[in-house]
């Protein structure tokens, strides 16, 4: 199925490359800077057609009014003002195509989850915007992911777009929806269009004083939007509970829960000889990578672009996973992730990952469950701070499955307490966002 690009609020996605004898693509009015010359900006297919379609409250972004007031009234604004819709002409765009094609003819998912964050970025500063030149725009920063769910492949050869939206708005916070869609077939249903969702939560921040800032209102206008409202508002209510401290249910049982998980792992510590073959001690699935951060992977404010943290969290995750089963490993999802502090061009990001748990109930659908912790690191002062802690769920990806006999997943065990208390909190707050979908919703695609 093929998306018509001319549609009104479609921004059309281009490659990045050009050929040397051909320059048009580049082309762009005297008294306008390229975006390629623009400072503390992260290029890609996708930030580039965003920036290019929304020059204007870029520009006034990286250049500000000096001195200028704040904004003096809060706008009411709608859903559909910000909604904002980026086609992927893969059908048509040979170069585009190559750029993001993994080694299995899908879409990069590593390369989605940036687009996804410049995406909803985007949606943010325009809902934030009060279209007044002479008043200092807000500084607008991703504060967290709630969730993103894969729900089937994605193919690098069929025409594809991700439409976003604001959902909920709070004091200084907003929540932003995004639907991945790819139809393969004429007259689908469009919900067996969506291969992927995503809710990114954004603060807002007066930009000079760097205190959080209101942002403007939101009027849901159909049935749909206010449902969606409700459900948003449900969910800030409930992380302003588990950051309260509220840890009775957990406790409850939770020295029983604490001992069968730490039963196999003192085998391993004190009997290794005697231990269980088909399990694990969880510090032996770890994996890690460093790099420094670069200028070239700053945002518009200049700090590192969010959407560069979660692909190189995602890439780390996926190599754990696979590490570990033996066999090319299948995304599902993402639950929930904080970023804690901001990372800096120049700062020393050491990504550090390890299998958690598995959960091998269903042996067609055995689940491998991944951290990944990004740690600023600063050895002059011997100074290391989380920044971010990404959680990744993975299965096995059928057909590699299907060539292999006798497979099976290991059981992973942890061998401290703390790492017994850690899986228990990540299995529970899994568990208070399952309600959101169901298992069969996100395994639909392999029936």
């Amino acid at each position: 199925m093929e998306f018509n690009s001319s549609s009104p609020g479609i921004i059309p996605v281009v490659s990045t490359f050009a050929s040397p004898f051909d320059n048009s693509s580049f082309s762009s009015p005297v008294n306008k800077k390229p975006l390629s010359l623009w400072p503390g900006m992260y290029h890609s297919p996708v930030t580039n057609a965003l920036w290019e379609a929304k020059s204007k409250i870029f520009e006034r972004l990286l250049d500000p009014p000096k001195d200028a007031p704040p904004q003096s009234e809060l706008l009411t604004k709608t859903p559909s003002q910000g909604r904002t819709t980026i086609l992927y002409n893969f059908s048509s765009d040979y170069i585009l195509r190559e750029q993001y094609r993994d080694p299995w003819n899908e879409v990069r998912i590593g390369k989605l989850l940036e687009d996804l964050d410049a995406l909803a970025g985007t949606i943010s500063v325009k809902h934030c915007s009060d279209d007044d030149s002479t008043t200092r725009p807000l500084l607008i920063v991703t504060a967290s992911v709630d969730k993103i769910v894969f729900k089937k492949p994605i193919s690098v050869d069929i025409d594809l777009k991700i439409t976003g939206a604001v959902i909920w708005v709070g004091q200084s916070s907003i929540e932003i929806q995004l639907d991945v869609i790819q139809s393969t077939k004429e007259g689908s249903d469009a919900s067996d269009s969506v291969a992927l969702t995503a809710n990114f939560i954004f603060v807002a921040r007066d930009s000079k004083t760097g205190k959080a800032a209101p942002v403007n209102r939101l009027s849901p206008q159909t049935e749909c939007e206010k449902l969606l409202f409700e459900e948003a508002e449900a969910r800030s209510k409930l992380r302003k509970r588990k950051r309260g401290g509220d840890r009775k249910e957990f406790e409850n049982g939770e020295v029983n829960r604490l001992e069968v998980l730490l039963a196999e792992g003192r085998i391993f510590c004190d009997m290794p000889a005697l231990a269980d073959r088909d399990s694990i001690l969880l510090r032996d699935t770890r994996l890690e990578n460093s790099l420094i951060c670069q200028p070239q992977q700053r945002n518009m404010h200049g700090r590192i672009f969010g959407g560069f943290l979660l692909h190189r969290a995602f890439e780390l995750a996926f190599s754990t996973a696979y590490a570990f089963a033996g066999l090319v490993p299948y995304f599902l999802e993402i639950d929930h992730v904080d970023f804690r502090r901001p990372v800096d061009v120049g700062d020393f990001l050491r990504l550090k990952s390890c299998v958690l748990y598995t959960e091998l109930e269903n042996p067609d659908q055995p689940l491998i469950n991944i951290e990944v912790v990004a740690h600023v690191t600063r050895p002059e002062i011997r100074s290391s701070e989380v920044s971010n802690t990404f959680y990744f769920t993975f299965t096995v990806r059928p057909e590699a499955k299907a060539r292999t006999n006798g497979f099976s997943i290991r059981n992973v065990v942890p061998g401290t307490e703390e790492e017994a208390r850690h899986i228990l909190e990540r299995m529970d707050a899994k568990a208070l966002q399952s309600g959101k979908c169901t298992r069969k919703d996100i395994y639909a695609f392999n029936s």
